[in-house]
């Protein structure tokens, strides 16, 4: 992972209870494509052992709806070494991981308003998708 970058990107119009929704499953998503992203668990010198965040800056950059769209566009060819995680905006009323999974096959993400994306890969790869975005404030 020496040589990756990550990025979550966001829709800033978003309320922030759904910004910090949509950033923590995409993240989510992110460990789960490469738990190598964890850099395991550490203690303090109390002892104290818990588990660490993510090995690799996060930064959460933002786009509006027609650059997120045209993200997901830009990621169709992509090769094993990337993670690309979506979150479309009907996700936000799915509780159930099922329901999620009938929905996404029913539907063309590129026709859906996107909340977020979340890209994990070698830092080129991320760069050349994101280093036009700004840092979400």
């Amino acid at each position: 992972m020496d040589d990756f970058a990550l990025a979550v990107v966001v829709n800033p119009a978003l309320s922030a209870g759904l910004l910090a929704n949509t950033v923590g499953t995409l993240a989510t998503g992110l460990g789960s494509r490469f738990p190598a992203l964890s850099a395991g668990q550490v203690s303090d010198q109390t002892g104290l052992w818990f588990d660490t965040s993510s090995r690799l800056p996060m930064p959460v950059l933002q786009a509006d709806a027609d650059t997120l769209q045209l993200l997901l566009q830009r990621c169709q060819q992509r090769d094993s070494r990337t993670a690309l995680v979506v979150y479309p905006a009907f996700a936000r009323d799915i509780q159930q991981i099922e329901t999620y999974l009938t929905e996404v096959a029913r539907r063309d993400l590129s026709a859906e308003p996107l909340d977020g994306i979340a890209l994990c890969g070698p830092r080129k790869w991320v760069r050349s998708l994101t280093g036009s975005l700004k840092l979400l404030r």
